[in-house]
This record gives structure tokens, sequence and C-alpha cells, in this order.
């Protein structure tokens, strides 16, 4: 056997790869490597955008009157339905299969959930580089999603100069 069908016996095949996007400008990151991933494979990027809940703020704000939360839930809603459709426009994506998903939620739970209802073969997620106390702040959604998800999970580090320290 050729090296080459060795490797496609050996290898499973990727069909569903899902990318989760904040449309932050680490999240842009990922994007190539799903999209060259897809590409050579012939897989289906599903891109997800998590609306995570909005805590109230307590204490005097500043403003007259504050905007109810469910409007800006709804506002975040409809800009990632402006945001997503442009993942596609892309140049990396030109030819792509690529599907839309905008789901509520903590954003590790939601993706873990929605890679394992779509049974996607593939995470591939950036990470957004932040050390110490940003980190322990924060949290780490990418490293929440490697210890949940059922599928590998590819995390593309932002180029050093682009990583946030806290």
């Amino acid at each position: 056997m050729s090296d080459g069908h060795r490797l496609a016996a050996e290898f499973p095949q990727l069909q569903n790869i899902l990318l989760p996007t904040d449309f932050s400008g680490c999240a842009n990151f990922a994007l190539p490597y799903a999209a060259s991933i897809a590409r050579a494979t012939g897989a289906t990027i599903i891109c997800v955008h998590v609306v995570e809940p909005l805590v109230p703020a307590v204490g005097y704000t500043g403003l007259a009157e504050p905007m109810p939360i469910a409007d800006i839930t709804d506002q975040l809603e409809d800009s990632a339905e402006r945001q997503l459709p442009k993942l596609a426009e892309c140049e990396e994506c030109a030819g792509i299969k690529l599907e839309e998903v905008i789901v509520h939620g903590d954003a590790a739970a939601e993706i873990v959930r929605v890679a394992a209802e779509r049974e996607v073969d593939l995470i591939v997620i950036s990470s957004h580089g932040r050390t110490g106390l940003g980190r322990i702040i924060f949290g780490s959604t990418a490293e929440a999603i490697v210890r949940h998800a059922r599928c590998p999970v590819l995390v593309v580090k932002p180029p050093h100069e682009e990583e946030t320290e806290e």
C-alpha cells in the first residue's frame, strides 16, 4: 500500500469542522486553519457564535435609564447575524460550504454542546493569549473546550505580538 493510501486509511475523514468565533481579532486567526483543513478534506465549516448572558450592573452606572438586558441581548444577536455571513464571504472561505449557528449561554458549554449535537469531527478555535491574572479572571474558553469536547480540538495561538497580557 502506498504512503498516501496508508495515511488515508489511518486518519478519519473530516466532514464537519466547528469554528467558534466572537468576531475578535484573535478569533480570526483560527479561520485560515479551518478553511485550509476544510478545503483539503472537503469538510463543511460550521461557524458558531455564542451570545453569553449579561449580568446586570449593580450600583450607580451613570446612565439615566439603563437599557434593558433583553434589548442588549437582541442587539448582540442582531450583530452576530450581520457578522457571521461576512465570514463566508472572505477570500479564505471561497468555495467551502459554511453554515452559521447562533446560540445562547456559556461559551465553552455551548460550543461543546453544538459540537456533540452536530457530530463535529474537529473544533478549530483561537486562544486569546491571556496569561497571568487575565487568564485567572476571565478563564480560558479554549481550555474548557479541550477538556470537555468529544472530538479533537486544534487551538490556534495568535502571533506573539497579538497576545494580550493582562
